[in-house]
């Protein structure tokens, strides 16, 4: 579960990227599919912090 929150974390930074059209014609391409994410990474953020919650609860021995 760590792993799907590093990977949310690091497509939160990308759309983020894309959004302020820091990553070049590229960035033009994701935010054509991913728009709400662009205009939001958050959302992709809360999800990446979820999954790591998750992944420590789910982890306690």
């Amino acid at each position: 579960m760590y792993f799907v929150a590093a990977m949310l974390a690091v497509l939160a930074g990308l759309f983020y990227a894309a959004g302020n059209h820091e990553i070049g014609g590229w960035g033009v391409e994701v935010c054509r599919y991913g728009s709400t994410f662009c205009d939001s990474p958050v959302y992709v953020l809360v999800g990446a912090i979820l999954a790591a919650l998750w992944g420590g609860f789910v982890s306690v021995r």
